[in-house]
């Protein structure tokens, strides 16, 4: 804008006679007063307006747009800016020649096609996005470390587990259901995703803010995702179509009164636990072997948001969980979890009264306690949310000496899920990006592949009698089970305790108290009557009732009440 230009702040005039309820005050331009001299095509000679003959593309440019660039006074100097001894480059390390003006024929002639940097400025920017995770796609995270400060060496020979050890690792946690851009507090189970990066290399731990999961066989996995996401038709999430899965799947029954309750929007990252809910394995020195739960409890204490505070942060406060926890640690108010295991003799599972591995199900803390294990803080934000969370992987698979899976079924086809789900949205190298490097020497047979990092060497093949590496069946110390049995598709074997409704009613029965039900209550009431029709609907209290039966009959009174 010229020097003679000015800037008045005034109300739009509104185009027609109905008032614009919008109007509100916007900068008017007011130009000086004597306007410049437009050259008239019926009196002026041809010079004036035709350039010379041969004259080239930026001559006839330059007349066309003649007055343009000046008809508002030379462009305003830009103010001092910081002195740097850092110059910007393009990717290849040249030096960079302007952030503000292509290459072009002239001042106003069109682009050159030789213009490097502008190529790769558009070229990389449609190629930003990588595909998003199926589930898990919101989330955030950050950097610090874990220190045991129990002794469970008796149980564990892994060794980021002796006592007194340090070892840094990096936390994402996400909603489930929720794409990219969805909002923080939706009511939805929350992804809990821990890498550590031990001396015997990348231990993870994939689990989520509660202790159950929906489904105890994956084949129901993909249609669960599914049920909770977008219908075909109009792209929108749909509570008939959630309750008519969980319905239909009465073992959903644990998982989805934890999701009504006060765990399904919590306040704060910060303010919630962290679960392996499936069953792992530890091997201790003497080759003994035990089943393990992990159980990471927040030292910042529970806490969660009402329905009505939730609707209000989504909309004013998409990103409230990913501002919370980086302001947190940016002010130096890191945030801590406790871990404590739970600790099953091999042989117990053979015997239990329920099937231990069955992932809707929690181990009674009457029957195998909490054992304290060491504090997980969280101190260092991350510099580069893409290259250090959203490229983060976390997978079962990735495990070390003393730690192993189990026979869950969730869990083994997790084991496979997550890292196909890594090699689909990184590319099959993902394990050489810097955030899912181990830091321990590398010393893999793998090979070549898209954005391949880490130099391969010779041999690439094993066995090979020219040194290369040696597998090590000592050191890797596999976990081992034994089962039998024909192939068939079929539930697991049902055991005394083994129902889908029992330890959902303990939860709302000797779990919350009466508050906490009312809040279930009033939480399924408003989800139910919204959108969920018949034949779903009766299923729905058929299956509260089921839960607890003077639950059900609340929740039918009151959306009866709501629909009526």
């Amino acid at each position: 804008m010229g020097p003679a230009a000015q800037v008045r702040w005034g109300p739009v005039v509104p185009l027609g006679p109905m008032p614009d309820p919008l109007d509100r005050a916007v900068p008017a331009l007011v130009l000086p007063p004597t306007p410049r001299r437009v050259p008239d095509v019926s009196t002026e000679p041809p010079s004036a307006l035709t350039p010379p003959e041969g004259a080239g593309l930026s001559a006839v440019m330059g007349t066309c747009f003649a007055g343009t660039r000046s008809s508002i006074g030379p462009q305003p100097e830009r103010g001092a800016r910081e002195m740097t001894e850092k110059y910007a480059t393009t990717d290849a390390g040249a030096p960079v020649p302007s952030f503000e003006h292509s290459l072009t024929v002239g001042p106003d002639g069109p682009i050159l096609l030789q213009d490097h940097y502008l190529i790769e400025q558009m070229a990389n920017f449609n190629r930003e996005r990588i595909p998003e995770r199926q589930p898990h796609a919101k989330g955030g995270g950050a950097f610090g470390s874990f220190e045991v400060t129990n002794d469970v060496s008796q149980y564990t020979k892994a060794a980021f587990l002796q006592p007194g050890i340090k070892t840094e690792m990096v936390a994402r946690f996400s909603t489930v259901a929720g794409e990219r851009g969805s909002p923080d507090t939706w009511r939805d189970p929350r992804g809990f995703a821990l890498k550590f990066y031990t001396s015997e290399g990348n231990f993870d731990m994939v689990g989520n803010n509660t202790p159950v999961f929906f489904v105890r066989d994956p084949m129901k996995f993909q249609n669960f995702i599914r049920s909770q996401k977008r219908m075909a038709a109009n792209n929108l999430r749909d509570h008939n179509m959630q309750w008519d899965f969980w319905t239909l799947v009465p073992e959903s029954a644990h998982q989805v009164t934890y999701l009504m309750g006060d765990r399904g929007i919590p306040k704060t990252w910060r303010n919630m636990n962290g679960y392996s809910s499936h069953t792992y394995s530890w091997l201790n020195p003497d080759g003994e072997l035990f089943w393990v739960k992990y159980h990471f409890k927040t030292d910042q204490g529970i806490d969660y948001l009402t329905q009505e505070d939730a609707d209000r942060l989504a909309g004013e406060d998409g990103d409230y969980h990913q501002r919370d926890l980086y302001n947190s640690i940016e002010d130096g108010d890191f945030p801590s979890w406790t871990l404590h295991v739970q600790i099953m003799p091999f042989e117990d599972a053979r015997t239990y009264r329920f099937n231990p591995f069955d992932l809707t199900k929690v181990w009674p803390h009457s029957d195998y306690p909490l054992h304290e294990v060491g504090r997980m803080t969280l101190n260092r934000n991350v510099v580069d949310y893409h290259a250090q969370i959203e490229q983060a992987a976390f997978e079962p698979n990735n495990i070390v000496a003393g730690t192993g899976l189990s026979p869950d079924k969730m869990l083994l086809a997790r084991g496979f899920s997550y890292s196909d789900a890594h090699r689909h949205r990184l590319g099959v190298n993902y394990k050489q990006i810097p955030v899912n490097e181990p830091k321990v020497e590398v010393n893999a047979y793998s090979k070549d592949g898209a954005m391949r990092i880490r130099n391969a060497t010779d041999p690439v093949y094993a066995p090979n009698s020219m040194g290369g590496p040696e597998a090590d069946p000592a050191r890797a110390a596999e976990v081992h089970w034994t089962s039998d049995g024909d192939m068939v598709r079929t539930a697991y074997t049902l055991r005394p305790d083994d129902d889908d409704w029992g330890q959902a009613g303990t939860l709302v029965r000797e779990v919350m108290d009466d508050a906490a039900r009312d809040r279930l209550v009033r939480n399924v009431i408003g989800h139910v009557s919204d959108g969920v029709k018949e034949p779903v609907l009766s299923r729905v209290f058929e299956y509260w009732r089921n839960v607890d039966p003077d639950l059900g009959k609340k929740i039918e009174e009151g959306v009866r009440a709501e629909l009526a």
